[in-house]
């Protein structure tokens, strides 16, 4: 296959992808990747997570899924371009679609802002607490948003702009390897007694492959929806700035402090896990209170951000296409 129908593929393959994720989504009874690697991840868990050499065996988990997840759906992809151009941009777009989450996200929110806005703070407090980790028995209806509001902000790019990035880079293949990665890191990334060792490669490789992706979200969520906010994109900016090396994680921090800085609300702040406080570093000015309003508005932020993301990997396809053809 030349270049060019390389590129071709690729783009078509991502809007195809998009296309089947925003009528389809995540069906609850259908097979999914996410949960084929979290049983192979349970696996390796329960059998290596022990002895003098867990960092070793964790840095086993991560080769493994090199091997399953990137090595034999590239052979696979290869192969059915090789038999027909237009069944591996089907197949490829099916790979891709499993891999991001834009309906399922959106869904997940207004399953929580729905009763929210009915005053059923009970069931808000239920839904809320399917998407989250942290306690949720005791959440006000401010709360509640800006868990959900959190969740949506991270997931943007972790869920649905990443695995583009990387659908952009390596095709399929490099969607459903970052994927698996990101469900490694989600299992086993943590840092206690546990998984500090096992994690440890799980946790660094998410963090490098998100290095790029979350900063290329927040600046694409930025001008896609600066002129739906009353901010300017020169005062989001300085909040990202400011803010987003304030988080724990090197990432997520990103696309939480751009929300914030969009909507005019606070982020971050007093989150319990099984009754224990911590205290997030808080993200953007809370110039209005948060409540069910916004999460409705975070999801257009995460359509918008998805949508111009499309547009401009399908604008530097084109770019590069006509570069190598004058080359």
């Amino acid at each position: 296959m030349e270049f060019q129908q390389l590129i071709v593929a690729h783009l078509l393959a991502i809007s195809l992808a998009l296309v089947l994720d925003a009528i389809i989504g995540d069906p609850v009874n259908w097979p999914h990747p996410v949960r084929w690697f979290g049983r192979w991840i349970s696996f390796v868990d329960k059998r290596l997570n022990q002895g003098k050499f867990q960092r070793m065996n964790g840095l086993f988990l991560v080769l493994s899924m090199v091997v399953w997840c990137f090595i034999l759906p590239l052979i696979l992809l290869i192969a059915l371009y090789e038999t027909s151009y237009w069944i591996g941009i089907i197949v490829e777009a099916v790979v891709i679609a499993t891999t991001i989450s834009t309906k399922s996200l959106g869904e997940a929110a207004y399953k929580v802002a729905h009763p929210l806005q009915k005053g059923d703070l009970q069931e808000a407090r239920f839904q809320v607490g399917m998407i989250v980790g942290r306690d949720t028995n005791q959440l006000d209806e401010s709360e509640i948003a800006r868990a959900t509001v959190e969740t949506v902000a991270e997931n943007t790019s972790d869920g649905i702009t990443a695995p583009l990035f990387f659908a952009f880079l390596l095709g399929g293949a490099g969607a459903f390897f970052y994927r698996s990665i990101n469900t490694c890191d989600s299992m086993v990334g943590y840092k206690n007694p546990m998984y500090e060792k096992f994690g440890y490669f799980s946790a660094k490789l998410d963090d490098w492959l998100n290095f790029i992706p979350s900063r290329l979200t927040a600046f694409i969520m930025v001008i896609s929806n600066v002129m739906h906010s009353e901010f300017t994109a020169k005062h989001v900016f300085s909040i990202i700035k400011r803010d987003a090396p304030k988080h724990p994680s090197p990432n997520s921090g990103y696309g939480e402090s751009a929300v914030a800085g969009l909507l005019g609300i606070q982020l971050g702040g007093r989150n319990t896990y099984k009754g224990i406080v911590s205290n997030r570093a808080k993200m953007g000015d809370p110039l209005y209170s948060l409540n069910v309003s916004h999460i409705f508005k975070t999801v257009q932020v995460m359509k918008r951000t998805v949508w111009c993301t499309w547009f401009f990997y399908l604008i530097g396809g084109i770019l590069i296409g006509i570069t190598y053809t004058w080359s």
